[in-house]
């Protein structure tokens, strides 16, 4: 390997690489010139004429005599993988993701993120298609309106408002997903090489969504209240993000819950700095007493919430929502007509019955029991077989646990592919030291005795490595 420090001639030549690649530099876009760049990277003249001339001979860039260099050929299709070469399967997370959903019947998956098929409330499913197979047919052929189904909204209003979280069912757009209503608000709000600070370790799918939008994300660590608030203060003052997107109630993938004086620092930094927040409160349903959340104090000014209205109906059912300020509530529909043409009225009817018809609160309170109960015992197995979990979440499906000294978690998933068990690796949610020895763990997926055979053939198996130290900072 080599091992040679990267020259400022490298360097310049990967930022107008990275610039292009983002397409922040569009095909036959024109560069900055020399002077220009060289004050923008502090380097000399020189060093970005050679730079200039590295990336003409790649074919990266054409030089026109008097005008300067240009953006030369077609631009590569995006990817959503920042590293070369791209990170093997047992790390990658769209790799997990795509694998985790093809549901091979012998295949355990304990790091996946959604309840298994018998935990979910499919007789209301059942019931709810039934119903509404006998409706007035043209509600089946036609399009939604374009908020969504009205009384759905209302009913997302009522349940919000058991959340402190006061919004008028004219200031909520249904969605397909919580997915895409992430990525309705991160279309809205953001432009390219916008910076946006995220939480470490983060729901996976943030930084996928956010290299979809070129965005530049900023880390900021979280403890067993929450983000780390001073880190945050001297983020927002360093980098002046756009946006900061977070999680609400239970975090994923840790489950920390927030406290109260931590939500309120953070919505006092976010004004203080003129950040704004999109909070995902996808996990809300699991929670028996809300905790506080940002869009509740904050009123919905400069925080936008989304969230999922189907985690615990099932996985099949995809239905989301976006709560915002009145004067934002155009703009997003109009975002969401031009990229779907609207939601699904027939799902989002039917998910309506499921939740008003079918016995979804009762189905709620046992599925909370199940939960609290499936906790306690994947948290004493984990430490049983010699994993430390980070903390015990109070409500939930994730535990995030650390291995043993020296073992990685990398290491851990790759061998347990091998048996066909499927863990969430560490790397898959932060790029940090702090999260290279742990997994997180699905406490509703974590019930099968092969999960924690394999989990110590792998640990067995691994090679044993330097203590992590940055983890036993952390914990």
């Amino acid at each position: 390997m080599d091992d040679r420090p990267v020259s400022r001639v490298e360097t310049t030549a990967g930022f107008i690489r990275g610039r292009i690649a983002s397409r922040a530099l569009a095909r036959g876009a024109r560069l900055p010139s020399v002077r220009e760049l060289a004050g923008k990277l502090e380097v000399s003249k020189s060093t970005v004429v050679e730079a200039y001339d590295r990336l003409a001979a790649e074919g990266a860039v054409v030089a026109r005599r008097g005008s300067g260099f240009f953006v030369a050929g077609a631009v590569r299709p995006l990817t959503l993988t920042n590293s070369d070469p791209p990170p093997e399967p047992a790390i990658d997370p769209s790799w997990i993701n795509r694998h985790a959903m093809v549901g091979s019947p012998d295949f355990l998956c304990p790091g996946a993120g959604w309840l298994p098929d018998s935990w979910v409330l499919d007789l209301g499913v059942q019931r709810a298609l039934r119903l509404a197979a006998r409706e007035d047919p043209q509600r089946r052929r036609q399009y939604d309106e374009p908020l969504g189904y009205a009384p759905l909204r209302r009913l997302f209003s009522v349940r919000l408002a058991e959340r402190a979280v006061l919004a008028d069912p004219d200031q909520i757009v249904v969605t397909d997903s919580c997915s895409q209503a992430l990525d309705l608000v991160c279309r809205f709000l953001l432009s390219p090489n916008d910076t946006v600070v995220v939480d470490d370790p983060c729901y996976f799918n943030f930084h996928s969504l956010l290299r979809a939008n070129r965005a530049q994300s900023v880390t900021v660590p979280m403890t067993p209240d929450g983000p780390d608030v001073a880190e945050l203060e001297r983020v927002f003052a360093e980098h002046r993000p756009r946006l900061y997107l977070t999680s609400g109630g239970l975090q994923n993938p840790t489950g920390v819950t927030p406290s109260a004086a931590t939500v309120h620092r953070v919505l006092r930094l976010a004004e203080e700095h003129d950040v704004l927040i999109l909070e995902d409160d996808t996990f809300a349903d699991f929670e028996a007493e809300p905790s506080t959340r940002l869009a509740a104090l904050d009123g919905l000014r400069r925080v936008v919430q989304v969230g999922s209205a189907t985690k615990a109906v099932g996985a099949a059912m995809r239905c989301g929502y976006i709560a915002a300020r009145e004067d934002w509530i155009g703009q997003l529909v109009d975002l969401k007509l031009a990229t779907t043409m609207g939601n699904s009225a027939t799902g989002a009817h039917i998910l309506h019955r499921v939740l008003t018809e079918s016995g979804y609160r009762r189905h709620l309170d046992g599925l909370r029991r199940k939960l609290a109960d499936s906790m306690g015992r994947t948290l004493q197995n984990l430490r049983r077989h010699g994993l430390i979990p980070w903390i015990e979440p109070r409500a939930g499906i994730y535990v995030w646990a650390r291995l043993p000294d020296g073992v990685s978690a990398a290491d851990v998933a790759r061998y347990a592919l091998t048996r066909k068990v499927m863990f969430a690796p560490g790397p898959a949610f932060s790029a940090s030291d702090e999260a290279r020895g742990c997994l997180r763990f699905n406490v509703a997926r974590c019930g099968e005795p092969r999960v924690y055979e394999v989990l110590d053939e792998a640990i067995t198996a691994a090679p044993r490595g330097e203590a992590l130290q940055g983890v036993h900072a952390a914990l």
